[in-house]
Formats: C-alpha cells, structure tokens, sequence
C-alpha cells in the first residue's frame, strides 16, 4: 500500500509506483471521485475528448421529423 502526506497547502506527492502503473507524467491530470461517503477513487484523467472518437456508430439512415411524427401517432393510437 502507498501513503502520501498533505503539505500545509493541500498538496500530496503521488508515489512513484502509483505514477507508473497510472501511467501520469509532470502535468497530468487526475480525478478524484467519490466511490463512497468519505471514499474516493483516485483516477487518471489522461484521456482526450478526441480518443472517444468513433466510438459510437453513425445511425444507418436520417430519419425526418414527419417520419417521427408518424410513429409517434401510430405507438400512441396502439397501431404498429
């Protein structure tokens, strides 16, 4: 297990063998986040908005407002 000490300003030196299997570098960003009431989960926001790219597929065909507006009447009227 790894301990760190807070500094009178509020500042901790993350252990080495902390850094390395986070993979956090000078100027890395962490989170901290709550897991538990007065638990947190310390976890390494390293990754860009950019890497979730691709992801999530694009939709097969744009589906117009009419198209939308129909089958909402037909689930609202029980027809299918």
């Amino acid at each position: 297990m790894s301990t760190a000490t807070v500094t009178s300003k509020g500042q901790i030196t993350i252990p080495a063998a902390v850094r390395v299997a986070l993979g956090l570098d000078a100027g890395s960003r962490v989170e901290f986040v709550e897991i538990e009431n007065g638990q947190y989960a310390f976890v390494a926001a390293t990754e860009s908005v950019q890497s979730l790219k691709g992801m999530l597929r694009k939709p097969g065909a744009a589906v117009s407002i009419e198209q939308m507006n129909q089958a909402i009447a037909q689930r609202g009227s029980g027809q299918r």
